[in-house]
């Protein structure tokens, strides 16, 4: 398979960098060249607003991704490290330029840049096959999405075969009052479908907090898995009345790592 190299900071992790990761792993195995901290002050003047090791596990938590390694200063932007072996360096087109292009013809690597115009949409991740496992349910609006997100999604996965219900932005807005959600079901949708914990993401067609009901009803699962903050008194009666494991999982980072909250993540 063809070796894909991307150099980022990543220093944020929405829609479009999921896309973009997306249709760089459909040119080859995808090998990111992630930029420490170190890098992104030298280059930027400023240090990253995640640090290094959430950055790393984010990426690392994505279908799209093979490999994460560091990419360290002091380097030039405008090449990749001479032990770097590649057969594409996908680049978005704000950082094409000629410099990479006259680098990449000396080392015999073809530079293959991704306009926004083919990043528009979020296509629906169709799901691998069935495991066999326990079908696990969450459900969660998922807006700014962080690293908690993901730990929750891994712990989440080691109950069963998770499926994760977001919140039409009807209801989301119905929940949680005008201004919500920030960012489309769709692009939400596919988000969260993106991290390799989850089996398949899918909207919910239900209103309220069981919202999901209808998606409960189709799917079958035999847990309906929650963290602190999203348990409630109704989804616990509703377990009760259809015969659902009802978990309740404690709001912890990944070793290591600080406690997001989407609210304090939406100024960066």
């Amino acid at each position: 398979m063809a070796r894909v190299v991307l150099s980022v900071k990543m220093d944020q992790v929405g829609g479009l960098q999921m896309r973009w990761l997306a249709e760089a792993a459909a040119v080859g195995e995808v090998h990111v060249l992630l930029w420490t901290d170190a890098l992104i002050a030298a280059v930027t003047g400023a240090p990253p607003k995640l640090p290094f090791a959430e950055r790393r596990y984010l990426l690392e938590s994505l279908r799209w991704v093979a490999a994460v390694e560091p990419l360290d200063a002091p380097h030039d932007p405008e090449t990749l490290p001479p032990d770097c072996a590649a057969d594409f360096w996908v680049v978005c087109d704000r950082s094409v330029s000629e410099a990479k292009r006259a680098f990449c013809a000396g080392r015999g690597i073809e530079l293959r840049h991704l306009p926004d115009s083919a990043l528009g949409g979020f296509p629906e991740i169709e799901p691998p096959p069935s495991t066999g496992r326990p079908k696990v349910i969450v459900t969660g609006c998922y807006d700014w999405f962080h690293s908690g997100h993901v730990r929750f999604f891994e712990e989440a996965s080691e109950h069963g075969e998770l499926y994760v219900v977001v919140g039409s932005d009807a209801n989301v807005g119905l929940l949680k009052g005008p201004g919500h959600p920030l960012f489309s079901q769709d692009e939400r949708r596919f988000i969260v479908g993106s991290v390799r914990f989850v089996h398949q993401a899918l909207v919910s067609t239900g209103t309220g907090w069981m919202d999901a009901a209808p998606e409960i009803e189709r799917l079958q699962p035999q847990i309906y898995l929650v963290n602190e903050d999203g348990d409630k008194p109704e989804k616990q009666a509703f377990c009760d009345e259809h015969g659902l494991r009802y978990v309740v999982l404690r709001r912890l980072p990944k070793e290591g790592l600080t406690a997001r909250q989407s609210t304090d993540l939406r100024g960066f």
